[in-house]
Protein backbone atom coordinates (compact mmCIF):
# COMPACT_ATOMS: atom_id res chain seq x y z
CA UNK A 1 0.00 0.00 0.00
CA UNK A 2 1.34 3.58 -0.67
CA UNK A 3 1.82 5.95 2.15
CA UNK A 4 1.58 8.56 -0.78
CA UNK A 5 -1.63 10.80 0.05
CA UNK A 6 -3.65 14.06 0.89
CA UNK A 7 -4.73 14.03 4.50
CA UNK A 8 -7.35 16.92 5.32
CA UNK A 9 -7.87 18.41 8.96
CA UNK A 10 -10.52 20.72 9.76
CA UNK A 11 -9.70 22.95 13.42
CA UNK A 12 -12.50 25.55 13.63
CA UNK A 13 -13.07 27.65 10.38
CA UNK A 14 -9.72 26.58 8.97
CA UNK A 15 -8.95 23.33 6.88
CA UNK A 16 -6.00 22.24 6.88
CA UNK A 17 -5.06 19.70 3.67
CA UNK A 18 -1.05 17.85 3.58
CA UNK A 19 0.81 16.69 1.08
CA UNK A 20 2.40 13.26 2.13
CA UNK A 21 4.70 11.10 0.00
CA UNK A 22 7.49 10.51 2.43
CA UNK A 23 9.78 8.05 -0.19
CA UNK A 24 9.58 11.08 -2.72
CA UNK A 25 9.47 14.02 -0.40
CA UNK A 26 6.08 14.63 -0.91
CA UNK A 27 5.79 14.51 -4.63
CA UNK A 28 2.64 14.20 -5.99
CA UNK A 29 1.48 10.89 -7.49
CA UNK A 30 -1.40 11.32 -10.27
CA UNK A 31 -3.36 9.70 -7.87
CA UNK A 32 -2.95 12.38 -5.27
CA UNK A 33 -3.39 14.88 -8.36
CA UNK A 34 -6.81 13.18 -9.41
CA UNK A 35 -7.01 13.62 -5.48
CA UNK A 36 -7.39 17.45 -4.78
CA UNK A 37 -9.91 18.26 -6.70
CA UNK A 38 -12.67 15.67 -5.10
CA UNK A 39 -11.35 17.19 -1.15
CA UNK A 40 -11.89 21.24 -2.52
CA UNK A 41 -15.39 20.26 -3.64
CA UNK A 42 -15.78 19.10 -0.01
CA UNK A 43 -14.01 21.89 1.57
CA UNK A 44 -15.77 24.82 -0.51
CA UNK A 45 -19.31 22.91 0.33
CA UNK A 46 -18.42 22.88 3.89
CA UNK A 47 -20.08 26.28 5.52
CA UNK A 48 -17.60 25.74 8.64
CA UNK A 49 -14.64 25.83 6.75
CA UNK A 50 -13.34 29.67 6.03
CA UNK A 51 -9.88 29.65 5.01
CA UNK A 52 -7.45 26.67 3.77
CA UNK A 53 -4.10 25.91 3.96
CA UNK A 54 -1.85 24.28 2.04
CA UNK A 55 1.55 22.62 3.34
CA UNK A 56 3.71 19.72 2.99
CA UNK A 57 4.43 17.04 5.90
CA UNK A 58 7.96 16.22 7.73
CA UNK A 59 9.62 19.63 6.31
CA UNK A 60 9.16 19.17 3.01
CA UNK A 61 6.65 21.45 1.02
CA UNK A 62 6.28 19.23 -2.51
CA UNK A 63 9.15 18.13 -4.76
CA UNK A 64 6.87 18.17 -7.89
CA UNK A 65 5.18 15.66 -9.52
CA UNK A 66 6.44 11.88 -9.54
CA UNK A 67 8.51 11.32 -12.48
CA UNK A 68 7.23 7.64 -12.06
CA UNK A 69 3.87 9.07 -13.17
CA UNK A 70 5.41 11.72 -15.78
CA UNK A 71 3.73 9.91 -18.69
CA UNK A 72 0.22 10.43 -17.73
CA UNK A 73 0.30 13.18 -16.47
CA UNK A 74 1.80 14.11 -19.68
CA UNK A 75 -1.04 12.86 -22.10
CA UNK A 76 -3.50 15.32 -21.92
CA UNK A 77 -0.92 18.42 -22.09
CA UNK A 78 -2.22 21.89 -20.96
CA UNK A 79 -5.50 19.48 -19.81
CA UNK A 80 -3.56 17.06 -17.54
CA UNK A 81 -4.64 16.27 -14.22
CA UNK A 82 -2.26 18.59 -12.41
CA UNK A 83 -3.35 21.55 -14.30
CA UNK A 84 -7.13 20.87 -13.41
CA UNK A 85 -5.65 20.85 -9.61
CA UNK A 86 -4.41 23.61 -9.95
CA UNK A 87 -6.94 25.62 -11.70
CA UNK A 88 -9.25 24.06 -8.96
CA UNK A 89 -7.41 25.38 -6.07
CA UNK A 90 -6.89 28.92 -7.94
CA UNK A 91 -10.75 28.59 -8.33
CA UNK A 92 -11.54 27.89 -4.48
CA UNK A 93 -13.88 30.72 -2.88
CA UNK A 94 -12.62 31.03 0.45
CA UNK A 95 -9.36 32.58 1.18
CA UNK A 96 -6.21 29.68 0.54
CA UNK A 97 -2.62 29.92 1.97
CA UNK A 98 0.64 27.94 1.23
CA UNK A 99 2.38 27.37 3.84
CA UNK A 100 6.00 26.20 2.78
CA UNK A 101 9.02 25.05 4.46
CA UNK A 102 11.59 23.02 2.71
CA UNK A 103 11.53 22.05 -0.95
CA UNK A 104 8.74 23.65 -3.29
CA UNK A 105 9.53 22.38 -6.76
CA UNK A 106 7.55 22.21 -9.99
CA UNK A 107 3.98 20.67 -9.22
CA UNK A 108 4.73 21.93 -5.91
CA UNK A 109 5.59 25.58 -6.91
CA UNK A 110 3.00 24.93 -8.79
CA UNK A 111 0.05 24.45 -5.94
CA UNK A 112 1.78 27.66 -3.96
CA UNK A 113 1.37 29.74 -7.10
CA UNK A 114 -2.43 28.99 -7.32
CA UNK A 115 -2.82 29.41 -3.67
CA UNK A 116 -3.72 33.26 -2.85
CA UNK A 117 -1.13 33.95 0.04
CA UNK A 118 2.54 31.81 0.29
CA UNK A 119 3.97 32.03 3.57
CA UNK A 120 7.45 30.39 4.45
CA UNK A 121 9.95 28.88 6.32
CA UNK A 122 13.47 30.58 6.15
CA UNK A 123 14.72 27.04 4.68
CA UNK A 124 12.26 26.91 1.76
CA UNK A 125 13.76 26.70 -1.64
CA UNK A 126 11.67 27.58 -4.58
CA UNK A 127 12.05 26.02 -8.06
CA UNK A 128 10.36 25.18 -11.14
CA UNK A 129 12.64 22.91 -13.50
CA UNK A 130 10.77 21.46 -16.88
CA UNK A 131 14.01 23.26 -18.53
CA UNK A 132 15.89 20.29 -16.63
CA UNK A 133 13.42 17.52 -18.04
CA UNK A 134 12.58 18.85 -21.38
CA UNK A 135 9.13 19.95 -21.36
CA UNK A 136 6.76 22.62 -21.85
CA UNK A 137 5.40 24.53 -18.84
CA UNK A 138 1.57 24.22 -19.05
CA UNK A 139 0.31 27.50 -20.31
CA UNK A 140 -2.44 28.44 -17.48
CA UNK A 141 0.35 27.36 -14.97
CA UNK A 142 3.26 29.71 -16.73
CA UNK A 143 0.72 32.48 -16.94
CA UNK A 144 -0.32 32.27 -13.50
CA UNK A 145 3.52 32.12 -12.26
CA UNK A 146 3.96 35.89 -14.69
CA UNK A 147 1.02 37.67 -12.93
CA UNK A 148 2.75 36.72 -9.92
CA UNK A 149 6.45 37.23 -9.89
CA UNK A 150 6.89 39.54 -13.21
CA UNK A 151 8.08 38.10 -17.04
CA UNK A 152 11.58 38.63 -16.17
CA UNK A 153 11.41 36.95 -12.88
CA UNK A 154 9.05 34.14 -14.25
CA UNK A 155 11.18 33.95 -17.43
CA UNK A 156 14.36 33.31 -14.88
CA UNK A 157 13.04 30.84 -13.09
CA UNK A 158 11.73 28.63 -16.30
CA UNK A 159 15.00 29.71 -18.41
CA UNK A 160 17.36 28.03 -15.84
CA UNK A 161 15.42 25.91 -13.22
CA UNK A 162 17.57 27.22 -10.93
CA UNK A 163 16.61 27.09 -6.82
CA UNK A 164 15.63 30.21 -5.55
CA UNK A 165 16.03 30.27 -1.81
CA UNK A 166 13.39 31.99 0.42
CA UNK A 167 14.79 35.65 0.49
CA UNK A 168 14.57 35.63 -3.29
CA UNK A 169 11.72 34.84 -3.05
CA UNK A 170 10.45 37.13 -0.84
CA UNK A 171 12.12 39.75 -3.04
CA UNK A 172 10.20 38.65 -6.28
CA UNK A 173 7.00 38.56 -4.88
CA UNK A 174 6.91 34.53 -5.21
CA UNK A 175 6.38 34.61 -1.37
CA UNK A 176 4.55 37.37 1.09
CA UNK A 177 6.57 36.54 4.41
CA UNK A 178 9.36 34.77 5.25
CA UNK A 179 9.71 33.47 9.00
CA UNK A 180 12.41 31.46 10.93
CA UNK A 181 10.72 27.68 10.45
CA UNK A 182 10.05 27.72 14.41
CA UNK A 183 7.86 30.88 13.77
CA UNK A 184 6.29 29.52 10.95
CA UNK A 185 2.98 27.55 12.16
CA UNK A 186 2.15 30.00 14.75
CA UNK A 187 2.24 32.96 11.67
CA UNK A 188 -0.13 30.76 9.80
CA UNK A 189 -2.31 30.79 12.79
CA UNK A 190 -2.29 34.00 13.53
CA UNK A 191 -3.12 34.98 9.91
CA UNK A 192 -5.74 32.77 9.64
CA UNK A 193 -7.30 32.99 12.49
CA UNK A 194 -7.52 36.95 11.51
CA UNK A 195 -9.24 36.01 8.21
CA UNK A 196 -11.68 33.93 9.52
CA UNK A 197 -12.65 37.02 11.64
CA UNK A 198 -13.08 39.05 8.99
CA UNK A 199 -16.41 39.77 6.75
CA UNK A 200 -16.93 36.77 4.55
CA UNK A 201 -18.78 38.68 1.67
CA UNK A 202 -15.72 41.09 1.43
CA UNK A 203 -13.23 38.63 1.40
CA UNK A 204 -14.86 36.61 -1.46
CA UNK A 205 -16.16 39.33 -3.10
CA UNK A 206 -11.85 40.46 -2.89
CA UNK A 207 -11.41 37.53 -5.01
CA UNK A 208 -13.32 37.18 -7.30
CA UNK A 209 -12.46 41.01 -8.61
CA UNK A 210 -8.63 40.37 -7.95
CA UNK A 211 -8.42 37.43 -9.87
CA UNK A 212 -10.46 39.12 -12.35
CA UNK A 213 -13.20 36.42 -12.53
CA UNK A 214 -16.53 39.40 -11.34
CA UNK A 215 -17.64 40.42 -14.29
CA UNK A 216 -19.39 43.97 -14.20
CA UNK A 217 -22.72 42.20 -13.60
CA UNK A 218 -20.95 40.22 -10.52
CA UNK A 219 -19.45 43.34 -9.17
CA UNK A 220 -23.09 45.16 -9.18
CA UNK A 221 -24.42 41.81 -7.60
CA UNK A 222 -21.74 41.94 -4.88
CA UNK A 223 -22.93 45.69 -4.53
CA UNK A 224 -26.37 44.33 -3.77
CA UNK A 225 -25.01 41.87 -1.14
CA UNK A 226 -24.00 44.48 1.00
CA UNK A 227 -26.83 46.70 0.38
CA UNK A 228 -29.12 44.02 1.42
CA UNK A 229 -27.23 41.80 4.09
CA UNK A 230 -26.54 44.38 6.77
CA UNK A 231 -23.14 43.49 6.82
CA UNK A 232 -21.47 46.77 6.19
CA UNK A 233 -24.16 47.87 9.28
CA UNK A 234 -23.08 45.83 11.60
CA UNK A 235 -19.35 46.84 10.57
CA UNK A 236 -19.98 50.25 11.30
CA UNK A 237 -22.09 49.53 14.20
CA UNK A 238 -19.77 47.56 15.81
CA UNK A 239 -16.37 50.24 15.44
CA UNK A 240 -18.56 52.76 16.72
CA UNK A 241 -19.49 50.60 20.04
CA UNK A 242 -15.70 49.04 19.57
CA UNK A 243 -16.64 45.85 20.33
CA UNK A 244 -15.98 42.91 17.77
CA UNK A 245 -18.14 42.54 14.92
CA UNK A 246 -20.88 40.12 14.47
CA UNK A 247 -21.07 39.31 10.21
CA UNK A 248 -23.78 36.91 8.93
CA UNK A 249 -22.97 37.04 5.55
CA UNK A 250 -22.93 33.25 4.20
CA UNK A 251 -22.67 32.14 -0.08
CA UNK A 252 -26.28 31.61 -0.99
CA UNK A 253 -26.89 28.04 -1.73
CA UNK A 254 -26.95 26.80 -5.19
CA UNK A 255 -30.86 25.78 -6.30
Amino acid sequence: MSDAELTVTVTGPVATVVIRNPARRNALTAAMWRQLPVLLDGLEADPAVRVLVLTGADGTFCAGADLGDLNELLEAGDGSIAVAAEERLAAFAKPTVAAVRGACVGGGCQLAVACDLRLAADDARFGVPPARLGLVYPAPTTRRLARLVGPSAAKHLLFTAELVDADRALRIGLVDEVLPGDELDARVGALTAAIAERSRLTVAAAKEIVDGRADDDRIAWWHGQVRDSGEAREGVAAANERRPPRFGWAPPTAG
